[in-house]
Protein backbone atom coordinates (compact mmCIF):
# COMPACT_ATOMS: atom_id res chain seq x y z
CA UNK A 1 0.00 0.00 0.00
CA UNK A 2 1.54 3.47 -1.11
CA UNK A 3 1.74 5.84 1.99
CA UNK A 4 2.10 9.67 1.65
CA UNK A 5 0.98 12.24 3.87
CA UNK A 6 -1.69 14.80 1.57
CA UNK A 7 -1.50 16.99 4.64
CA UNK A 8 2.45 17.45 4.19
CA UNK A 9 2.05 17.42 0.17
CA UNK A 10 -0.33 20.36 -0.24
CA UNK A 11 -0.10 23.14 3.37
CA UNK A 12 0.43 26.29 1.74
CA UNK A 13 0.49 24.61 -1.62
CA UNK A 14 -1.14 26.65 -4.24
CA UNK A 15 -3.34 24.50 -6.53
CA UNK A 16 -5.28 25.92 -9.81
CA UNK A 17 -8.27 23.92 -9.96
CA UNK A 18 -9.95 25.01 -13.58
CA UNK A 19 -13.76 24.68 -13.44
CA UNK A 20 -13.50 24.97 -9.58
CA UNK A 21 -16.91 26.40 -9.19
CA UNK A 22 -18.70 23.05 -10.59
CA UNK A 23 -20.36 20.18 -8.40
CA UNK A 24 -16.93 18.13 -8.69
CA UNK A 25 -14.66 21.17 -8.38
CA UNK A 26 -16.05 23.01 -5.93
CA UNK A 27 -16.34 19.49 -3.82
CA UNK A 28 -12.10 19.24 -4.56
CA UNK A 29 -11.50 22.84 -3.42
CA UNK A 30 -13.19 22.30 -0.66
CA UNK A 31 -11.11 19.41 0.16
CA UNK A 32 -7.64 21.14 -0.74
CA UNK A 33 -8.87 24.41 1.68
CA UNK A 34 -9.42 21.59 4.22
CA UNK A 35 -5.76 20.55 4.08
CA UNK A 36 -4.61 24.02 4.19
CA UNK A 37 -4.08 24.27 0.73
CA UNK A 38 -4.17 27.56 -1.51
CA UNK A 39 -6.94 26.95 -4.66
CA UNK A 40 -7.08 28.92 -7.27
CA UNK A 41 -10.59 28.64 -9.19
CA UNK A 42 -10.73 28.94 -12.53
CA UNK A 43 -14.50 29.06 -14.17
CA UNK A 44 -16.85 30.93 -16.48
CA UNK A 45 -19.79 30.08 -13.75
CA UNK A 46 -22.00 29.60 -16.72
CA UNK A 47 -23.56 26.44 -16.61
CA UNK A 48 -26.30 27.27 -13.84
CA UNK A 49 -28.06 30.21 -12.38
CA UNK A 50 -26.04 32.14 -10.24
CA UNK A 51 -28.07 31.04 -6.63
CA UNK A 52 -26.74 27.46 -7.43
CA UNK A 53 -23.00 28.27 -7.26
CA UNK A 54 -23.67 30.65 -4.28
CA UNK A 55 -26.19 28.70 -2.31
CA UNK A 56 -25.47 24.92 -3.31
CA UNK A 57 -21.92 24.91 -4.36
CA UNK A 58 -20.55 27.24 -1.92
CA UNK A 59 -18.96 29.82 -4.51
CA UNK A 60 -19.15 33.35 -5.69
CA UNK A 61 -18.13 35.75 -8.06
CA UNK A 62 -15.38 38.29 -6.38
CA UNK A 63 -14.41 35.79 -3.64
CA UNK A 64 -11.27 35.18 -2.85
CA UNK A 65 -9.25 33.37 -5.24
CA UNK A 66 -12.13 33.03 -7.39
CA UNK A 67 -11.48 33.88 -11.15
CA UNK A 68 -14.41 33.88 -13.41
CA UNK A 69 -13.09 33.49 -16.42
CA UNK A 70 -12.44 30.99 -19.69
CA UNK A 71 -10.28 28.37 -19.73
CA UNK A 72 -9.46 29.10 -23.56
CA UNK A 73 -8.66 32.30 -22.65
CA UNK A 74 -4.34 31.71 -22.94
CA UNK A 75 -2.66 34.79 -21.73
CA UNK A 76 -5.35 34.51 -18.20
CA UNK A 77 -4.80 30.82 -17.91
CA UNK A 78 -0.92 31.75 -18.14
CA UNK A 79 -0.84 33.83 -15.24
CA UNK A 80 -3.15 31.92 -13.25
CA UNK A 81 -0.62 28.48 -13.65
CA UNK A 82 2.53 30.96 -12.95
CA UNK A 83 3.28 30.13 -9.19
CA UNK A 84 1.31 27.30 -8.98
CA UNK A 85 2.51 24.21 -7.70
CA UNK A 86 -0.66 21.64 -8.95
CA UNK A 87 -3.13 21.98 -11.38
CA UNK A 88 -6.71 20.35 -11.39
CA UNK A 89 -7.98 20.24 -14.91
CA UNK A 90 -11.82 19.77 -14.61
CA UNK A 91 -13.29 22.68 -16.76
CA UNK A 92 -15.37 21.22 -19.77
CA UNK A 93 -18.31 21.28 -21.19
CA UNK A 94 -19.60 18.06 -19.33
CA UNK A 95 -22.96 16.95 -20.55
CA UNK A 96 -23.47 14.46 -23.26
CA UNK A 97 -26.22 15.37 -24.69
CA UNK A 98 -25.07 19.77 -24.97
CA UNK A 99 -21.93 18.30 -26.34
CA UNK A 100 -24.12 16.28 -29.25
CA UNK A 101 -26.42 19.56 -29.96
CA UNK A 102 -23.69 21.88 -30.29
CA UNK A 103 -20.51 19.59 -31.10
CA UNK A 104 -18.06 23.40 -31.88
CA UNK A 105 -19.02 24.56 -28.59
CA UNK A 106 -17.63 21.12 -27.16
CA UNK A 107 -14.59 21.18 -28.89
CA UNK A 108 -14.19 24.58 -28.39
CA UNK A 109 -14.09 24.20 -24.40
CA UNK A 110 -12.76 20.50 -23.95
CA UNK A 111 -10.37 20.73 -26.89
CA UNK A 112 -8.96 24.35 -27.17
CA UNK A 113 -9.56 25.00 -23.34
CA UNK A 114 -7.45 21.86 -22.80
CA UNK A 115 -4.71 22.95 -24.73
CA UNK A 116 -4.47 26.35 -23.45
CA UNK A 117 -4.06 24.45 -19.99
CA UNK A 118 -1.39 22.15 -21.26
CA UNK A 119 0.62 24.83 -22.72
CA UNK A 120 0.87 26.81 -19.61
CA UNK A 121 1.99 23.89 -17.48
CA UNK A 122 4.09 22.78 -20.09
CA UNK A 123 5.78 26.46 -19.90
CA UNK A 124 5.53 26.83 -16.23
CA UNK A 125 8.74 26.32 -13.95
CA UNK A 126 6.62 25.12 -10.89
CA UNK A 127 4.19 22.83 -11.81
CA UNK A 128 4.85 19.91 -10.20
CA UNK A 129 1.64 17.98 -11.70
CA UNK A 130 -1.60 18.27 -13.71
CA UNK A 131 -4.31 15.97 -12.74
CA UNK A 132 -6.69 16.00 -15.99
CA UNK A 133 -10.19 15.06 -15.10
CA UNK A 134 -11.27 12.41 -18.28
CA UNK A 135 -14.49 10.26 -18.33
CA UNK A 136 -15.48 6.27 -18.36
CA UNK A 137 -17.26 7.80 -21.37
CA UNK A 138 -14.11 7.24 -23.28
CA UNK A 139 -14.58 3.29 -23.19
CA UNK A 140 -18.11 3.40 -24.45
CA UNK A 141 -19.64 0.13 -24.72
CA UNK A 142 -16.35 -1.81 -24.69
CA UNK A 143 -15.42 -4.54 -26.86
CA UNK A 144 -18.20 -4.86 -29.39
CA UNK A 145 -17.35 -8.52 -29.96
CA UNK A 146 -19.27 -8.57 -26.88
CA UNK A 147 -22.66 -7.58 -27.62
CA UNK A 148 -22.21 -9.12 -31.03
CA UNK A 149 -25.84 -8.97 -32.86
CA UNK A 150 -27.36 -8.02 -36.25
CA UNK A 151 -30.17 -6.48 -34.28
CA UNK A 152 -29.68 -3.47 -31.91
CA UNK A 153 -32.85 -4.64 -29.94
CA UNK A 154 -31.46 -7.82 -29.78
CA UNK A 155 -28.24 -6.55 -28.17
CA UNK A 156 -29.94 -4.15 -25.36
CA UNK A 157 -32.27 -7.43 -24.91
CA UNK A 158 -29.07 -9.45 -24.21
CA UNK A 159 -27.62 -7.00 -22.08
CA UNK A 160 -30.39 -6.84 -20.11
CA UNK A 161 -30.88 -10.78 -19.90
CA UNK A 162 -27.28 -11.05 -19.15
CA UNK A 163 -27.12 -8.36 -16.35
CA UNK A 164 -30.80 -9.34 -14.47
CA UNK A 165 -29.59 -13.11 -14.16
CA UNK A 166 -26.05 -12.84 -12.84
CA UNK A 167 -23.75 -12.27 -15.27
CA UNK A 168 -21.54 -8.81 -15.25
CA UNK A 169 -21.59 -6.50 -17.58
CA UNK A 170 -18.60 -5.27 -19.46
CA UNK A 171 -15.45 -4.31 -16.88
CA UNK A 172 -13.37 -1.65 -17.95
CA UNK A 173 -9.56 -1.81 -16.83
CA UNK A 174 -7.41 1.16 -17.61
CA UNK A 175 -5.36 -0.81 -20.78
CA UNK A 176 -8.97 -1.41 -22.27
CA UNK A 177 -9.44 0.30 -25.49
CA UNK A 178 -10.91 3.94 -26.14
CA UNK A 179 -14.28 3.16 -27.91
CA UNK A 180 -15.65 6.79 -27.51
CA UNK A 181 -19.74 6.68 -28.97
CA UNK A 182 -19.76 10.51 -28.11
CA UNK A 183 -18.48 14.00 -28.85
CA UNK A 184 -18.03 14.41 -25.08
CA UNK A 185 -16.23 11.14 -25.20
CA UNK A 186 -14.21 12.25 -28.23
CA UNK A 187 -13.52 15.31 -26.35
CA UNK A 188 -11.89 13.15 -23.53
CA UNK A 189 -10.17 11.02 -25.22
CA UNK A 190 -8.37 13.56 -27.00
CA UNK A 191 -7.63 15.47 -23.75
CA UNK A 192 -6.00 12.39 -22.86
CA UNK A 193 -3.67 11.79 -25.38
CA UNK A 194 -2.67 15.17 -25.50
CA UNK A 195 -1.89 15.84 -21.77
CA UNK A 196 0.52 12.82 -22.78
CA UNK A 197 1.97 14.18 -25.43
CA UNK A 198 2.26 17.60 -24.45
CA UNK A 199 3.09 17.14 -20.70
CA UNK A 200 5.46 14.25 -21.74
CA UNK A 201 7.78 15.93 -23.99
CA UNK A 202 7.68 18.67 -21.04
CA UNK A 203 8.87 16.37 -18.36
CA UNK A 204 5.83 17.59 -16.21
CA UNK A 205 3.96 14.64 -14.44
CA UNK A 206 0.36 14.17 -14.72
CA UNK A 207 -2.29 12.06 -13.92
CA UNK A 208 -5.97 11.11 -16.00
CA UNK A 209 -8.58 10.28 -13.51
CA UNK A 210 -11.53 8.32 -15.55
CA UNK A 211 -14.33 9.17 -13.56
CA UNK A 212 -17.16 7.11 -13.79
CA UNK A 213 -21.14 8.23 -13.07
CA UNK A 214 -20.58 10.73 -10.53
CA UNK A 215 -23.43 11.81 -8.65
CA UNK A 216 -24.42 13.59 -5.02
CA UNK A 217 -25.51 16.21 -2.75
CA UNK A 218 -25.39 19.19 -3.93
CA UNK A 219 -25.66 18.15 -7.41
CA UNK A 220 -28.65 19.70 -9.90
CA UNK A 221 -30.12 18.62 -13.21
CA UNK A 222 -30.01 20.60 -15.97
CA UNK A 223 -32.36 21.47 -18.74
CA UNK A 224 -32.62 18.54 -21.65
CA UNK A 225 -30.21 16.57 -20.22
CA UNK A 226 -30.08 12.79 -19.56
CA UNK A 227 -26.82 12.73 -17.67
CA UNK A 228 -26.87 12.62 -13.59
CA UNK A 229 -29.89 9.63 -13.22
CA UNK A 230 -29.44 9.81 -9.86
CA UNK A 231 -30.35 13.60 -9.36
CA UNK A 232 -32.65 12.93 -11.95
CA UNK A 233 -34.82 10.13 -10.66
CA UNK A 234 -34.73 11.60 -7.03
CA UNK A 235 -35.98 15.17 -8.03
CA UNK A 236 -38.75 13.81 -9.63
CA UNK A 237 -40.08 11.27 -7.72
CA UNK A 238 -39.71 13.85 -4.65
CA UNK A 239 -42.41 15.96 -7.25
CA UNK A 240 -44.56 13.05 -7.84
CA UNK A 241 -43.60 12.43 -11.50
CA UNK A 242 -42.57 9.38 -13.13
CA UNK A 243 -39.38 8.34 -13.65
CA UNK A 244 -38.19 7.69 -17.36
CA UNK A 245 -36.05 4.93 -18.61
CA UNK A 246 -34.72 5.20 -21.26
CA UNK A 247 -33.97 2.05 -23.10
CA UNK A 248 -35.64 0.26 -20.81
CA UNK A 249 -33.13 1.03 -17.97
CA UNK A 250 -30.94 -1.63 -18.83
CA UNK A 251 -27.80 0.25 -19.19
CA UNK A 252 -25.04 -0.06 -16.78
CA UNK A 253 -23.71 2.68 -14.74
CA UNK A 254 -20.58 2.85 -12.18
CA UNK A 255 -22.30 5.37 -9.99
CA UNK A 256 -19.45 7.05 -7.74
CA UNK A 257 -19.94 9.73 -4.80
CA UNK A 258 -18.73 13.02 -5.84
CA UNK A 259 -16.73 13.49 -2.53
CA UNK A 260 -15.50 10.06 -2.96
CA UNK A 261 -14.37 11.07 -6.45
CA UNK A 262 -12.92 14.93 -4.52
CA UNK A 263 -10.89 12.25 -2.18
CA UNK A 264 -9.72 10.50 -5.22
CA UNK A 265 -8.52 13.65 -7.70
CA UNK A 266 -6.97 15.58 -4.71
CA UNK A 267 -4.89 12.06 -3.93
CA UNK A 268 -3.67 11.72 -7.52
CA UNK A 269 -2.38 15.52 -7.64
CA UNK A 270 0.47 14.04 -4.85
CA UNK A 271 0.69 10.26 -5.02
CA UNK A 272 3.75 9.11 -5.96
CA UNK A 273 3.02 6.08 -8.05
CA UNK A 274 0.28 8.34 -9.55
CA UNK A 275 2.97 9.92 -11.95
CA UNK A 276 1.83 9.49 -15.39
CA UNK A 277 -0.83 7.59 -15.01
CA UNK A 278 -4.01 7.20 -16.13
CA UNK A 279 -6.95 5.43 -13.43
CA UNK A 280 -10.54 4.86 -12.99
CA UNK A 281 -12.57 6.76 -10.37
CA UNK A 282 -15.78 4.33 -9.47
CA UNK A 283 -16.79 2.40 -6.63
CA UNK A 284 -16.33 -1.12 -9.12
CA UNK A 285 -19.82 -2.10 -8.77
CA UNK A 286 -22.06 -2.46 -11.81
CA UNK A 287 -25.83 -0.70 -11.40
CA UNK A 288 -28.32 -0.70 -13.61
CA UNK A 289 -30.18 2.74 -14.31
CA UNK A 290 -33.43 0.31 -13.44
CA UNK A 291 -31.74 -0.34 -10.53
CA UNK A 292 -31.35 3.39 -9.48
CA UNK A 293 -35.18 3.76 -10.03
CA UNK A 294 -36.00 0.87 -7.73
CA UNK A 295 -33.42 2.57 -5.00
CA UNK A 296 -35.44 5.50 -5.38
CA UNK A 297 -38.73 4.15 -5.33
CA UNK A 298 -38.00 2.44 -2.15
CA UNK A 299 -37.87 6.08 -0.55
CA UNK A 300 -40.66 7.52 -2.39
CA UNK A 301 -43.27 4.80 -2.58
CA UNK A 302 -45.33 5.17 -5.68
CA UNK A 303 -43.66 6.34 -8.03
CA UNK A 304 -44.68 5.16 -11.60
CA UNK A 305 -41.71 3.95 -14.40
CA UNK A 306 -41.89 4.87 -17.80
CA UNK A 307 -39.78 3.86 -21.33
CA UNK A 308 -38.69 5.86 -23.77
CA UNK A 309 -35.83 5.41 -26.51
CA UNK A 310 -32.51 5.22 -25.73
CA UNK A 311 -30.52 8.82 -26.51
CA UNK A 312 -27.91 9.10 -29.42
CA UNK A 313 -24.37 8.79 -27.48
CA UNK A 314 -25.94 7.16 -24.47
CA UNK A 315 -23.51 4.42 -23.99
CA UNK A 316 -24.91 0.57 -21.98
CA UNK A 317 -21.83 1.05 -20.03
CA UNK A 318 -20.14 -1.10 -17.69
CA UNK A 319 -18.36 -1.25 -14.87
CA UNK A 320 -14.83 0.43 -13.36
CA UNK A 321 -11.95 -2.10 -12.36
CA UNK A 322 -10.65 -0.49 -8.97
CA UNK A 323 -7.89 -2.28 -8.74
CA UNK A 324 -4.72 0.32 -10.23
CA UNK A 325 -6.36 3.30 -8.07
CA UNK A 326 -6.52 0.84 -5.05
CA UNK A 327 -2.93 -0.11 -5.81
CA UNK A 328 -1.26 4.03 -6.72
CA UNK A 329 -3.59 6.13 -4.34
CA UNK A 330 -3.82 3.78 -1.36
CA UNK A 331 -7.61 4.29 -1.21
CA UNK A 332 -10.95 2.95 -1.63
CA UNK A 333 -14.19 4.86 -1.96
CA UNK A 334 -16.49 5.20 0.94
CA UNK A 335 -20.06 5.57 0.26
CA UNK A 336 -22.13 2.54 -1.23
CA UNK A 337 -24.81 3.32 -3.98
CA UNK A 338 -27.56 2.38 -1.34
CA UNK A 339 -26.67 5.04 1.20
CA UNK A 340 -25.50 7.62 -1.42
CA UNK A 341 -29.12 7.54 -2.90
CA UNK A 342 -30.52 7.82 0.32
CA UNK A 343 -27.97 10.87 1.57
CA UNK A 344 -29.02 12.49 -1.95
CA UNK A 345 -33.10 12.57 -1.28
CA UNK A 346 -32.65 13.33 1.82
CA UNK A 347 -30.43 16.62 1.19
CA UNK A 348 -33.28 17.21 -1.28
CA UNK A 349 -35.90 17.31 0.71
CA UNK A 350 -33.67 19.77 3.26
CA UNK A 351 -33.04 21.69 -0.09
CA UNK A 352 -36.03 22.74 -2.03
CA UNK A 353 -34.43 25.63 -3.98
CA UNK A 354 -31.88 22.66 -5.50
CA UNK A 355 -35.89 21.76 -7.60
CA UNK A 356 -35.45 23.27 -10.84
CA UNK A 357 -38.70 25.85 -11.61
CA UNK A 358 -39.25 24.20 -14.94
CA UNK A 359 -39.65 20.62 -13.20
CA UNK A 360 -41.66 22.39 -10.75
CA UNK A 361 -44.42 23.20 -13.63
CA UNK A 362 -44.89 19.84 -14.90
CA UNK A 363 -46.84 19.44 -11.67
CA UNK A 364 -48.00 22.93 -10.92
CA UNK A 365 -47.84 24.50 -7.12
CA UNK A 366 -48.17 20.69 -5.69
CA UNK A 367 -44.69 19.73 -4.54
CA UNK A 368 -43.33 17.27 -1.78
CA UNK A 369 -40.16 18.87 -0.80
Amino acid sequence: MVEYDLGKELQGKSVLVTGGAGLIGSRVVGLLRELGARPVVLCTMDAYPERVYRELFGVTAGDPGVVVGDVTDRALVGQLVRGCEFVVHAAALADVAACTRDAGAAIHTNVVGTQAVLEAVAGSASVRRLVFASSASVYGNGDPKDWASPDPDRRALRKALEFQYGRKPPQFAEDCRLRPLSVYANTKAFGETQTGLVLGAAGVSFCIVRYFSVYGEPQVVKPESHSWVVAWFATRALLGLPLQLNGGGYQVRDLVHVDDVAAATVRALVAPTAHDEALNVGSGVATSIRQVAELVRGHVPGVSLVEAPLPPGDPLGGYASTRRMEQLLGWVPGISVADGVARYLEWLRRTPQAVPDRLRAEVGNVVRV
